[in-house]
């Protein structure tokens, strides 16, 4: 399956502020399940988002890029 949103930006984040993605689950209060999207590139909800923007102080385009090209091949 293609990616449809580039996390590298999370993931460039997390190793800035030392913080391993184990320890974004219990800081941003989101579920294995939405850890184990991100890491594959996948949408979550905006919720989810919402919660690691707020526990890393930052802004939705600081953790992820969506992907244009993916979008243009769906038609969206």
């Amino acid at each position: 399956m293609t990616e449809n949103v580039d996390y590298r930006k999370l993931w460039k984040l997390l190793i800035d502020k030392k913080m391993k993605k184990t320890e974004l689950i219990s800081a941003a209060g989101i579920s294995t399940n939405v850890l184990a999207k991100l890491n594959k590139g996948e949408f979550v909800s905006m919720d989810s988002i919402q919660k690691i923007c707020k526990a890393l102080h930052c802004d939705v385009g600081d953790i992820c890029v969506v992907n244009d090209e993916v979008l243009d091949k769906e038609g969206i």
